[in-house]
């Protein structure tokens, strides 16, 4: 019984030369209100994990009382090509909360040991280097 948390898209590009993966958060559609109002304050944090751990995390600015939010922000990482193939990427939808914690509406995976579309976003994203991938991505709830 998967909930309708909404989607993602976002662009993956990566500079074999540069050592440069570029992640654009492009936008977000249909996410799950998380505010009494029937909206959310939607932000995007994403994490660079290598074997489990987290290296780095970065994020998009907070979108006020929308479902729909548009970013088109560029998260750039500096991973070398011959650490590829141990990195992947957790995306996470967050709803910016001023009282209280903010809260995860749903989360998406990118990388080698990422499923099903994120294995093949990425894989996609390697085999078409210095070229911009997006696709849409189903939020899913944190296991």
């Amino acid at each position: 019984e998967s909930v309708d948390l909404g989607e993602i898209m976002f662009s993956l590009c990566y500079l074999p030369t540069a050592g440069r993966l570029t992640l654009t958060v492009i936008k977000c559609r249909n996410l799950k209100a998380m505010d009494i109002t029937g909206y959310s304050d939607p932000y995007v944090k994403v994490s660079l994990l290598c074997d489990g751990r987290r290296l780095k995390k970065k994020k998009t600015t907070i979108k006020k009382n929308t479902l729909n939010p548009t970013y088109n922000e560029a998260i750039i990482f500096d991973i070398p090509p011959e650490n590829m193939d141990q990195v992947s990427l957790l995306i996470s939808v967050m709803d910016y909360d001023r009282v209280g914690h903010n809260e995860i509406i749903g989360v998406c995976r990118v990388g080698i040991n990422a499923e099903g579309l994120g294995r093949d976003h990425w894989n996609e994203m390697l085999a078409y280097p210095r070229k911009p991938i997006a696709h849409w991505h189903p939020l899913v709830e944190v296991k």
